[in-house]
């Protein structure tokens, strides 16, 4: 049985230090929570932190894609990955990119669910592959291709490669949801 409880506690002023205590207090204002334990657990790491949230602002929101598209490729990693942690946040941020009750219903059953347009249904086809066997073959690649250009075809693997690293992460640390 896999316990709940965090295995390293959320950090406050004395483990995040002052730069990464007022990134945490910034961070859970914009995630809508007094504490987002996710950056309050990861901020111990110091510089490490910083250096991941840059990175990871540069994917999501700071990335080429259209935010939605974002959304959808985190929410169905999260989905496939069974990361509660990553759901909620995620659900929350999706909302402000578009995306409705109707389309996370869609997403929990995947890219073969009615209603997809053919890029939607590349995308997810892509998220799918790239999470169950770390690479995608010819036929999804060629899929995805014809709707994006190179350089966001690079960000959609980084993509999807941070937030199951990202789920991984959290599963393995028990971090607690926020709400």
């Amino acid at each position: 049985m896999v316990s709940n409880q965090p295995r390293i506690a959320p950090g406050r002023l004395q483990e995040l230090g002052p730069i990464n205590w007022v990134a945490w207090q910034v961070l859970s204002r914009a995630a809508g929570t007094p504490d987002a334990h996710l950056f309050s657990t990861l901020g111990r790491t110091g510089g490490l932190f910083r250096g991941w949230l840059h990175y990871s602002g540069k994917l999501m929101p700071g990335g080429r894609l259209r935010r939605f598209d974002s959304e959808l490729v985190i929410l169905r990693v999260a989905h496939l990955r069974g990361c509660e942690y990553e759901t909620q946040h995620h659900i929350r941020l999706g909302k402000r990119a578009g995306v409705t009750q109707e389309i996370l219903e869609r997403l929990r059953l995947g890219p073969e669910a009615a209603g997809w347009s053919d890029k939607e249904r590349a995308l997810l086809s892509a998220v799918d592959q790239l999470v169950r066997t770390r690479d995608l073959d010819d036929a999804t690649w060629s899929a995805l291709a014809a709707h994006y250009d190179e350089r966001r075809l690079i960000e959609i693997v980084l993509l999807v490669n941070q937030y199951e690293g990202l789920a991984s992460t959290i599963t393995t640390l028990r971090i607690q949801n926020d709400h």
